[in-house]
């Protein structure tokens, strides 16, 4: 029973603005100044527990050429370009279904392309403890929760019940993003976990979720099916995939399913969403500034973050909370308080 990993890659990464843009969005750069983008890190995390050839990514059609630049390991195959944007239930069924079609006895993990982790060996280990208990608990879904550091309003939650198996729990619950008040009161209960969007579970699993939950893009994908590995499949997933509802796996089945269980983990995860919480998790000098570009100098600065990869030399003086972002000659020059404002700032 082979392991199978699905990278999900199609965002914009708004957010991020103009380091991130949507012809070229933030899960393809080095935003930690590493010289990896998101993506790569994400690609080699999982390299030790199953082949090139089992992994995968699904993005936008609009990004297959740059997937392929930064991943040249991925056989062609393996790059599932989506026509259009259908949120994250498409996104899933459409791998699993390939994958189902090569090797129907798959364990899959699903796993955003662009979140931050510190300690991916601990990362692994969780990960493989998950697929164990897929192989063995017949069909489960495992959800990977994260122990809650802060009182975080810009998360989901999971709420955890009884003991499985190991460090394996029952899933009570899904919270959507809580107030500051709840997310407190979350915190202290000890139960609750963010969620990050990493799925484990056998690809019959997966398939028969589908057919349960989301009925409607699982007679797309059963349509689909008879291209796939074939010179047609190309026109048929321009045709077909459109009439994909558009919805999260959260809303399709997460919800819905009963045979839902979380395992906890502790090992440095972001979803780097905003820059502050990418300022948040990079090395920072002694004022609490962090930057990213060979040519930073900063003068009495103090809890700012730079990304200026682009430039030869920035010279910053004064600063205290702000953003400083420059790629392709866009500027951005933003208090940290202000960065929910990004997104209308992109629009400009």
């Amino acid at each position: 029973m082979e392991t199978h990993v699905v990278i999900m890659a199609g965002g914009v990464g708004s957010r991020f603005w103009p380091m991130s843009t949507p012809e070229y969005p933030k899960q393809f750069i080095d935003v930690l100044g590493c010289g990896k983008s998101l993506l790569r890190l994400t690609f080699e995390r999982f390299l030790p527990l199953c082949p090139p050839g089992n992994i995968w990514v699904v993005t936008s059609a609009a990004y297959e050429s740059i997937v392929r630049s930064q991943l040249p390991e991925l056989p062609a195959q393996n790059i599932l370009g989506e026509p259009c944007a259908r949120n994250t239930a498409p996104c899933i069924a459409w791998a699993g279904w390939k994958i189902a079609a090569r090797d129907p006895d798959a364990n899959i993990v699903v796993t955003p392309s662009d979140a931050l982790v510190l300690d991916a060996e601990e990362y692994r280990k969780v990960i493989s403890e998950a697929l164990d208990f897929t192989v063995r608990g017949g069909e489960t879904i495992v959800t990977v929760g994260i122990k809650p550091t802060r009182p975080e309003t810009g998360y989901g939650y999971i709420c955890s019940g009884a003991p499985a198996a190991g460090a394996v729990l029952a899933v009570d619950s899904f919270k959507e993003k809580p107030s500051l008040e709840v997310a407190r009161q979350y915190l202290a209960a000890g139960n609750y976990f963010w969620n990050a969007g990493i799925f484990v579970w056998n690809v019959s699993t997966l398939v028969s979720s589908m057919r349960r939950h989301a009925p409607q893009i699982a007679a797309v994908m059963d349509s689909l099916a008879p291209s796939f590995y074939t010179e047609v499949e190309k026109d048929a997933v321009e045709k077909l995939f459109p009439e994909c509802e558009k919805i999260s796996i959260d809303y399709a089945v997460m919800e819905k399913a009963s045979n839902i269980f979380t395992i906890p983990g502790d090992f440095g995860w972001s979803d780097l969403g905003t820059w502050g919480s990418l300022l948040q998790n990079m090395g920072k000098d002694s004022d609490g500034n962090a930057s990213v570009g060979h040519g930073v100098h900063l003068y009495d600065c103090m809890d700012s973050i730079v990304h200026v990869s682009d430039l030869s030399v920035a010279t910053i003086c004064g600063l205290d909370g702000y953003i400083v972002a420059e790629r392709g000659g866009r500027l951005l020059i933003c208090p940290l308080s202000e960065e929910q404002r990004i997104r209308d700032f992109e629009k400009d």
